[in-house]
């Protein structure tokens, strides 16, 4: 079938606009809403994210705790009231001469005498200030547990803070992967579409098989349904970004990535070492080891008895003139349970029990924390040496397609031959774009692995 110059030169043109639009679109950006960076989504995400604020919640309740600890050191004030209706009258009896027996006066009282409060509502108030005297070591150690607490809740924090950290970068390339896909769908789509009503009108003058044509018309019902499937996953990829940021998922944003890869960490053993020193659950770890010793020292310390010095003040009302209006004492307050049964020393055993699984956990933890280091740095290697296969891939492809169109154009290769090396080409960038995705993914897990803030 004879070709005309006229034709020719017109799939010619749309071929190397093909080969043109045929890059990663990394840098194209949606004229709807905002441009949002990677770092700035970390730090929306690290100020306003929920999982993080309750993290935050539980660092102030530890303070809390330890404040009420501490003033368990300070003087008890307590105060009791008990008013009451006597269903049987006081009586106090006093016998003939009780007082003594006096000159000229005789026995005082001369005879046996009884006085009766009656039946009528009384009030008895009893006030208490007791300073704890023994118990300052036991309380001693709460406070170091409390301290403990604190810190654990704070490496919480941190774990989570990590976690939402590594959460949101992969959310986010997650987008730039999806965003940029769907904005080399659109070009593929407007290509295809002239490419078609090209090919429609030259099948009309006879000079294209309608086979090619029905080539084109399936690639662009295909590229038409990946735009639509690549466009869900984007509303929902955003939605959950949002999500992690703490904000409304209906805001609308745009993502963006910087191409240049960057190093990272190649001694191994040193990002061991990092990773033990810094990673909030090693921490955790360790603080869960003391708080456990502590624990059992709190324990054997509910040996000691209990030594208090209490001021005691009782005024007793409408009892009547013979009791006191009020009573005051200061002195000593002694408890001490003689015999248990043994259950302080069967509760001492399983604090000590405690402390050993929290020693096992410990060493437990470091082992797969450094197993995690391990696998993380192989994987980063890897992904690296991926992203640069997928470099050198599509820099075959791109070649490829500029000889096939070269080709075409002295009619020495079918269009069909050119379709498909563009598609090879289409697949390169894609693979290109999962590839260096990929790598900065591999780069955020390992900087979790080895407990890097941000």
């Amino acid at each position: 079938m004879s070709r005309q110059p006229s034709i020719l030169s017109a799939i010619s043109f749309l071929l190397v606009l093909l080969l043109v639009n045929s890059k990663p679109a990394f840098g194209q950006q949606s004229a709807s809403g905002e441009t949002l960076t990677l770092e700035q989504a970390i730090s929306a995400a690290l100020r306003n994210n929920r999982q993080v604020k309750i993290k935050e919640l539980d660092v102030g309740k530890s303070e809390d705790e330890l404040a009420g600890g501490r003033a368990l050191r300070l003087p008890k004030f307590n105060l009791y009231s008990l008013g009451s209706q006597q269903l049987t009258p006081i009586d106090f009896m006093f016998k003939q001469g009780v007082f003594g027996t006096f000159p000229g006066i005789g026995p005082v009282p001369d005879k046996d005498t009884k006085i009766s409060t009656g039946l009528k509502p009384t009030v008895l108030i009893i006030a208490q200030i007791q300073e704890p005297l023994s118990q300052h070591y036991r309380i001693g150690l709460n406070i170091e547990q409390l301290k403990l607490g604190r810190e654990i809740a704070r490496e919480q924090l941190r774990s989570q803070q990590q976690t939402i950290v590594n959460d949101v970068t992969r959310a986010y390339y997650a987008i730039v992967q999806s965003q940029s896909a769907f904005q080399t769908a659109e070009e593929n789509i407007k290509l295809y579409r002239e490419l078609d009503r090209v090919t429609t009108d030259y099948v009309a003058q006879r000079v294209a098989l309608k086979s090619e044509n029905l080539d084109v018309k399936t690639r662009l019902a295909k590229a038409e349904y990946d735009l639509l499937t690549l466009g869900d996953t984007i509303a929902t990829q955003k939605e959950q970004l949002n999500n992690l940021l703490g904000r409304a998922i209906s805001v609308e944003f745009n993502v963006s990535l910087p191409l240049e890869t960057v190093g990272f960490e190649a001694d191994l053993d040193a990002a061991r070492s990092r990773a033990l020193n810094q990673r909030p659950e090693i921490k955790k770890a360790r603080l869960e080891l003391q708080r456990a010793d502590i624990d059992r020292r709190i324990k054997k310390s509910e040996f000691i008895p209990d030594v208090s010095m209490s001021f005691n003040y009782i005024s007793p009302l409408n009892f009547g003139g013979i009791i006191p209006k009020t009573i005051a004492s200061v002195g000593l307050t002694f408890s001490w349970e003689v015999f248990d049964w043994g259950k302080k020393k069967r509760e001492l055993d399983e604090k000590g029990k405690t402390v050993e699984q929290a020693k096992a956990s410990l060493v437990e933890i470091e082992n797969q924390i450094q197993i995690d280091v391990n696998s993380k740095h192989r994987k980063l290697q890897q992904t690296r040496l991926q992203l640069r296969i997928a470099q050198l891939s599509q820099e075959t492809a791109r070649e490829n397609l500029r000889v096939s169109t070269n080709k075409y154009k002295v009619q020495a290769a079918l269009l069909s031959d050119v379709l498909k090396t563009q598609t090879a080409l289409a697949d390169a960038d894609q693979q290109y774009q999962q590839a260096l995705v990929s790598f900065w993914t591999a780069k955020a897990d390992f900087e979790k692995a080895i407990g890097e803030d941000k």
